[in-house]
C-alpha cells in the first residue's frame, strides 16, 4: 500500500507546498521518482512531470524518455521534456559530465517553473541520498554546513521522499507492482557517489542495520546546531563588523577574545567568501607584523595595526592611467582628476585635493598610479628624500587605503604629488615660476 498519509504528513510538517500549489515533479523514470509521481497522484496534488534526456546513453536514454512520457499520460498529468547535449556543455564549460547534467537540469527546471507558474520543483531524493551527501561532504571538507545533508526545502526545490530509505522505496514499489526503468550507470563505481553507495554504505549497514534512522536523528541535531551557530555568528557580526563606507573592519583585540576563535572567525569571514585555509593563515599573521594581505574571489583583506580591513575587490587598486598636456579630465579609481593650465604662478591653498605645479617642470605623458614598494619623494619643505611608506605611516593612512591613494608621476618617474596629502618639494611653485598646471581631485 502506498504510504500516502506519511507522504502528506511529511509535506505538511516541512511546508514543502500547499494542497492548491502547482508542483513540477522531476522524474527520470527510476524507482525513486516513479514512486514520488504516484504518491503525488494518490495524494491528489496538482502536479506535472518534467524529464531530461541528457543524450549520454543512446537508445536507453530515449527509451527512458518514452517510458516517462507514457507514465505521465497514464497518470493524466502534463508532461515536459527536453534533450541536452550534455557532453558538449561539459567541454565548453570545462566541468564534469555529472556537473554539466546538474547545471542543465536545474536551469531548465527553473525556466519551467517561471514559465508555467509552478510553486515548487519536487526532487526524489531519499534518506540514503542524504547519507551519501554527508559522507561526500565530510570527504571533501565542506565544514559544518555539509553535515546537514540534503534539506527538505531549498528555495523552490523540495524533496518529499526524505522520510523514506532506499530499501523502503524498493519494498513499496515492488509491493505495488510499479514499473520503472533502471539506469545502468547507477551500478557503475566510476562516480564517487556510486562508490559510496556500493562499497562504503553496505559496510556501515553491517555495523548498524538502522543506519538510515541513526543518520536521520543525527541530522536533526546537526541542523539545530547549525542554526544555533548561525544565530551566534549573526549576533557577533552585529557587534564586531564595523562598516566604514564600502569597507568593513574587525578589531584584532576582539578577534583574540573569540572562543572558539578559528570557527567563529571563519563564519564571520565566510560572508566575504574567505576559506578556512585563509583563516588559518590569517590567525598566524595576526601575531606578526601588519600589512599581510589575503584575497577571496570577491574581497581583499588587509591586516592593519589594530584591525583587519575588508574591502570589495572592485574598489581597490585601480589601473594606471596616462594623460597628455591636451587632457582636461581623467578618471582613476574613485576619483575624477581635473587638469587646468594657468598662465600665472597661482598657488592653491587650503584644499588638500588640489595642487599647483610649475608647468615647465612637467614631462609628458604624465601618469596616475598607486603606491609601489620602494617609492620615495621629497616632501614639501624638506630637502631629504623620504620613503613613501614611511610618510603614509606618519600621516596615519590605513593600510587598506594606501593602495587607493593617487600618485601623480612625472614623465621622468618622479612622484610629484601624493594626492590629498603632500607635494614633492622639487615641483613647488617658486618665485621663478611663470606658468602653473593645477591638478584637482574629486571623489566620485
Amino acid at each position: 500500500m502506498l504510504p500516502v498519509k506519511r507522504f502528506i504528513d511529511f509535506v505538511e510538517q516541512n511546508r514543502l507546498f500547499k494542497p492548491a500549489d502547482k508542483v513540477l515533479a522531476a522524474v527520470s523514470g527510476g524507482m525513486d521518482s516513479v514512486l514520488m509521481a504516484h504518491l503525488l497522484k494518490a495524494a491528489s496534488y496538482n502536479f506535472a512531470i518534467a524529464h531530461c534526456n541528457f543524450m549520454l546513453r543512446g537508445a536507453d536514454a530515449d527509451a527512458d524518455q518514452h517510458f516517462t512520457k507514457q507514465m505521465a499520460i497514464n497518470l493524466g498529468v502534463q508532461f515536459h521534456t527536453i534533450n541536452f547535449d550534455t557532453a558538449q556543455y561539459a567541454r565548453e564549460h570545462k566541468v564534469s559530465i555529472q556537473m554539466a547534467a546538474r547545471d542543465l537540469r536545474y536551469q531548465w527546471f527553473e525556466q519551467l517553473r517561471l514559465q508555467h507558474g509552478f510553486d515548487a520543483v519536487a526532487l526524489a531524493h531519499h534518506q540514503n541520498d542524504t547519507i551519501e551527501t554527508i559522507l561526500l561532504n565530510l570527504t571533501r571538507g565542506t565544514g559544518i554546513a555539509g553535515l546537514h545533508g540534503i534539506l527538505p526545502v531549498n528555495g523552490n526545490l523540495v524533496r518529499p521522499l526524505l522520510f523514506l530509505s532506499r530499501d523502503e522505496i524498493q519494498t513499496i514499489v515492488e509491493a505495488e507492482g510499479l514499473n520503472y526503468v533502471e539506469d545502468a550507470s547507477n551500478a557503475s563505481t566510476k562516480y564517487a557517489r556510486n562508490k559510496l553507495r556500493h562499497k562504503v554504505i553496505p559496510v556501515l549497514k553491517d555495523l548498524n542495520p538502522n543506519l538510515e534512522a541513526t543518520f536521520e536523528n543525527n541530522l536533526r541535531t546537526f541542523r539545530e546546531l547549525e542554526m544555533l551557530l548561525d544565530n551566534q555568528v549573526n549576533l557577533l557580526a552585529n557587534e564586531l563588523l564595523v562598516s566604514h563606507g564600502d569597507n568593513t573592519s574587525i578589531s584584532i583585540e576582539k578577534i583574540n577574545h573569540l572562543s572558539p576563535k578559528r570557527l567563529l572567525l571563519f563564519k564571520l569571514l565566510q560572508r566575504f567568501n574567505f576559506t578556512e585555509g585563509t583563516v588559518d593563515d590569517l590567525l598566524t599573521a595576526l601575531h606578526k607584523h601588519s600589512g599581510r594581505r589575503f584575497e577571496s574571489p570577491t574581497h581583499n583583506l588587509v591586516v592593519d595595526r589594530q584591525d583587519i580591513i575588508i574591502t570589495g575587490r572592485n574598489d581597490m587598486e585601480p589601473d594606471d592611467i596616462i594623460f597628455n598636456e591636451t587632457d582636461h579630465e581623467r578618471k582613476w579609481g574613485n576619483y575624477r582628476i581635473n587638469i587646468l593650465h594657468d598662465d600665472s604662478p597661482i598657488i592653491v591653498r587650503d584644499n588638500p585635493l588640489a595642487v599647483s605645479i610649475d608647468a615647465y617642470k612637467l614631462i609628458y605623458p604624465l601618469k596616475i598610479r598607486r603606491w609601489q614598494q620602494g617609492d620615495t619623494f621629497y616632501p614639501l619643505g624638506m630637502k631629504t628624500r623620504q620613503k613613501l611608506s614611511d610618510f603614509l605611516i606618519q600621516q596615519k593612512v590605513p593600510l587598506h587605503v594606501k593602495k587607493t591613494v593617487p600618485l601623480l608621476i612625472n614623465g621622468n618617474g618622479d612622484i610629484m604629488w601624493i594626492g590629498g596629502y603632500r607635494l614633492n618639494d622639487k615641483y613647488k611653485v617658486s618665485a621663478s615660476t611663470k606658468k602653473v598646471t593645477i591638478f584637482e581631485l574629486f571623489k566620485i
